[in-house]
């Protein structure tokens, strides 16, 4: 039941984009082309470029504040994923020891720094990928990349991976729950058992994609899925886009943050 609660409860992210904020109403559209802006300007950055990302948390701030998402929220999905990125930026400082400076009688490497700067980089386009759905849904950011002539094949393929990969979890919760209820609570967790499973797991989700694409056939599929939401790209929105887009160019291009520390 844990285990089921915790993923299901990614299902959440979705009920939050039926939320009436204004940042919900924009189409979703501009929202997609902003976040991937903000994502690739983000990433675009040196590998030991850290005081610079520092500018780039307005983005999630603010959308967090006037779309009302709750910020713990995004702080535990950040926390479930974070290990991943951990294994990734741990041995820099390992194997980078240049010094850069001295703080409280403390060496500061570049390894350090390159290691905060993967973490930085990593929660900035988490939560910006989070808030995205959050506040569009993962229908209607699908829909968004189909008026924006992305391949209808991707997007089809991306919209059945996300619906089915609740089903596939389903099944495979079911099955876990069957395996503890004639266990009598010697619970096998070794290698055979896993092996057991998957392949059990996989005979049955061949079975049921058949049904479920013989379901799509009756009902009229045709290679395409109809799109219910119609959206139009406002005056105010472009102005999102420009004002947003602008202040990503000019956080890459100038040190902000810096210059501010400077100042005072």
């Amino acid at each position: 039941m844990e285990i089921a609660n915790s993923f299901f409860n990614l299902g959440y992210l979705d009920s939050l984009s039926y939320k009436k904020s204004f940042i919900h109403r924009l189409d979703p559209r501009i929202k997609t082309i902003v976040t991937l802006t903000f994502v690739v300007t983000v990433v675009s950055f040196p590998q030991k470029e850290l005081s610079g990302l520092l500018s780039f948390f307005i983005y999630p701030v603010f959308i967090i504040a006037l779309a009302e998402i709750p910020l713990g929220f995004i702080l535990k999905k950040l926390v479930i994923v974070s290990p991943f990125v951990l294994m990734v930026a741990i041995f820099n400082p390992f194997l980078d020891k240049t010094p850069v400076m001295e703080l409280y009688g403390i060496t500061i490497t570049t390894g350090w720094i390159s290691f905060l700067s993967i973490i930085v980089k990593f929660i900035l386009t988490i939560s910006a990928a989070l808030l995205l759905i959050a506040t569009t849904s993962f229908v209607g950011i699908c829909e968004g990349l189909s008026r924006m002539r992305v391949p209808e094949v991707f997007v089809v393929q991306l919209m059945l991976l996300y619906r089915y990969i609740f089903v596939l979890v389903e099944e495979a919760l079911r099955m876990v729950r069957a395996r503890d209820s004639r266990s009598f609570g010697k619970k096998g967790r070794g290698i055979k058992t896993f092996i057991n499973l998957a392949g059990i797991l996989l005979v049955r989700t061949i079975h049921r994609a058949d049904r479920i694409y013989s379901a799509m056939l009756s009902r009229g599929y045709s290679g395409t899925i109809p799109q219910k939401r119609t959206h139009r790209i406002r005056t105010k929105e472009v102005f999102y886009l420009i004002i947003w887009v602008g202040l990503f160019i000019l956080f890459r291009k100038y040190n902000l943050s810096l210059a501010i520390g400077q100042l005072f």
